[in-house]
This record gives C-alpha cells, sequence and structure tokens, in this order.
C-alpha cells in the first residue's frame, strides 16, 4: 500500500495544476480551432465544414496587420533587452543590500493596471503634453510634431509596459552566477569585457530566452497600445481579432487568425530556441 501510494503521489500533486490547464487552456484552444474550421453566422448558427477558407482569407485580408504586429513584437522586444539587460545586471551585481527595493520599484508600475498606464503615456506623449508642450515652447521641434498615431508610439508603449517582464527573468539568471566563477576568470588574466562576453553572457542566456517569451508573445498580440497610442495606419493583428469576434461576431475567421498568430509565434520561438542551442534554454522554454 505505501509503495503504491508513493508510486502515485506526483500524479496527485500534478492533478490540480493539469486540471486547470485543460479547463482553462486545453478546451478553449480545441474549442477555438472547431470554431475556425466552421461556417455560418450567428443569426443562422454555425456548422462544422471543415471550412479552410476562413485562414486563406483571414490571411490574405490582413497579411500587412500580421506583419506588422510580428516587427512591432521584435523591435519593443529589442528595445527591452537593451534597456533592460543594463539594469537587470546592475541590481544583481551592484545592488548590495538594496536589491529588494529595486525590485519593489521595479514592480511598483504593476499597481496601476496596464490600461491605465497606456493612457498615462498617451498623456505624456500628446502634442502638447509633458514632453511636447515644453519642447514647442522652446521652438526645439515644430509645431506640427507629433509622436501619437505613429508606429514609434506603439512600439514605445509596447516597451514600457512589458519591461518589467523582461528584466526580471534576466536579473534570476544573473543573479545565479556564482562569483567565484567570475574571480577566476579574472585569476586567468581575463579582461572586463571578455569575462561578460564569455561567462556572463552565456550564462544569463536563459534569463534572456525567458524574457523574450514573456514579452514577444504579449506583445505581438497586444490591441490595448495600438488603440491608444496609435492610429489607423498602425493597427496590429490584436485589433482585428478583437473586431471580429467582437463587433463584426465573425467567429470563425477571428479564430482562424488567432491560431495563425499562435503557429508564427510558435515557430519563432522555437527557431529562438534551437539557435540559442543550450540545454538551460530548452529547460527554461519546458517550464
Amino acid at each position: 500500500m505505501s509503495r503504491l501510494r508513493a508510486a502515485l503521489t506526483p500524479y496527485l500533486l500534478l492533478f490540480p495544476g493539469t486540471l486547470w490547464l485543460a479547463i482553462f487552456f486545453v478546451v478553449p484552444t480545441v474549442v477555438m480551432l472547431s470554431l475556425s474550421l466552421q461556417s455560418g453566422d450567428v443569426v443562422n448558427g454555425y456548422a462544422f465544414t471543415f471550412n479552410w477558407h476562413s485562414y486563406v482569407d483571414g490571411i490574405s485580408t490582413y497579411h500587412d496587420q500580421i506583419v506588422r504586429s510580428l516587427v512591432y513584437g521584435l523591435v519593443s522586444t529589442v528595445i527591452q533587452i537593451v534597456i533592460g539587460f543594463p539594469v537587470a545586471y546592475w541590481i544583481a551585481f551592484k545592488g548590495g543590500t538594496r536589491k529588494s527595493i529595486y525590485l519593489f520599484l521595479l514592480l511598483l508600475p504593476f499597481l496601476v493596471s496596464f490600461v491605465l498606464r497606456t493612457i498615462s503615456w498617451q498623456f505624456f506623449l500628446s502634442d502638447n503634453g509633458l514632453l511636447l508642450g515644453p519642447l514647442k515652447s522652446l521652438g526645439l521641434v515644430p509645431q506640427d510634431f507629433h509622436i501619437l498615431a505613429t508606429s514609434a508610439a506603439v512600439i514605445g508603449g509596447l516597451a514600457y509596459n512589458f519591461l518589467p517582464f523582461m528584466i526580471l527573468p534576466m536579473y534570476v539568471a544573473l543573479e545565479r552566477i556564482d562569483p567565484r566563477v567570475l574571480e577566476a576568470a579574472q585569476d586567468l588574466y581575463a579582461s572586463k569585457a571578455q569575462t561578460f562576453l564569455r561567462v556572463v553572457l552565456p550564462l544569463s542566456l536563459p534569463g534572456v530566452f525567458a524574457g523574450v517569451l514573456m514579452t514577444f508573445v504579449p506583445a505581438t498580440s497586444d490591441y490595448v497600445n495600438a488603440s491608444v497610442l496609435g492610429g489607423t495606419s498602425n493597427t496590429m493583428i490584436g485589433n482585428v481579432i478583437q473586431n471580429q469576434f467582437l463587433v463584426n461576431q465573425d467567429y470563425p475567421t477571428a479564430s482562424a487568425l488567432s491560431f495563425t498568430l499562435m503557429a508564427l509565434l510558435l515557430v519563432g520561438i522555437f527557431a529562438y530556441a534551437k539557435a540559442l542551442g543550450t540545454e538551460d534554454v530548452l529547460e527554461v522554454a519546458a517550464r
């Protein structure tokens, strides 16, 4: 009896999490996949007909928004790496006893909702806002200069909103580096640049991968920043999916676009993981 209990214990511990994923991820995904292959309308109902035209029509009609979303997500992710890595490095190696305070300050914006933070960014970037207002008054920029309703505003909003998700996993990876490894590199006459490139950077790749995973996917599928900070020429695929679901009620097209975006993101993530080619990175991806 004790052996049976010991054998069943791991499965019993996994059961709540597995049940949660099955109810709130697997079932909705299967339903959405089925809906993407149906035809009909809200009035007459839908029937499963293996309607692959939803994918063809969706991609052909909204390919510009799909490409734009991938580009915005990629650019904002690169910006987050460039900004976030030095911050994570400084907290991990120079933060000392105040690391918890710096991490709290980093997470402090999350006490405000995502939408409100984006709207505050809109006020900051408005034509006569805190940034452009004084510059225009001093004559440093033209009066007709604007940032809102541009690609830069949307990408900046994405980078701003998801930056903590990039910094935290990189900080965890950097903080786990044993200081004795860095001392050993210095004892072997490695310069600071060589120590960073050959020791710190390779050991931090799992954190970088986790940060990319946590920022690139939501940034690419985001629709709030494009709605608040962008214009009609900056529509992302998330805005299209939202309109198809809630406004046009074209559920098959919306589901097909959702699966198309999901497939593209998975291909990109697995290609990125293979390019890094380390077991630690793949372990982070599995988690």
